[in-house]
């Protein structure tokens, strides 16, 4: 039996499936088109960034979930927000019944600008039963 609320997540496979509160339906939402240009190629990047953070059930028979998360870069200054992000990612699989096992991070090596780094965090949730 899971807790987790009924609708649309991703499955694991990038497709959006309906997940009925039990287990995942048939049903599938098609992807949007994309919007051409410039901006259609940073929003589909953010929407992407997002998204990887996103709670989501494990796929059936899985009780793992996998997560990333792109850290923000500070340009100047302090205050990132990276640790509260984390945070929120963390306690929004909690509320579906999940608890952080493994958490890995890789930085793009750039220098950015003002010096920041671009970092990815990857996390492998386990579901408690």
């Amino acid at each position: 039996m899971s807790d987790t609320q009924a609708g649309w997540y991703d499955d694991g496979t990038g497709t959006t499936r309906w997940w009925d509160g039990r287990a995942w339906t048939e049903t599938v939402q098609p992807p949007a088109p994309p919007e051409p240009g410039i901006p259609g190629m940073i929003n589909r990047a953010q929407a992407d960034a997002v998204s990887g953070a996103q709670p989501r059930p494990a796929p059936t028979g899985m009780s793992y979930v996998v997560l990333q998360v792109v850290l923000k870069e500070k340009f100047f200054g302090t205050g990132s927000g990276n640790l509260t992000e984390l945070e929120s990612v963390i306690n929004r699989q909690a509320a579906l019944g999940y608890r952080l096992h493994t958490i890995t991070t890789a930085s793009s090596g750039s220098t950015g600008f003002g010096g920041g780094d671009r970092i990815q965090a990857t996390m492998v949730f386990e579901k408690l039963v």
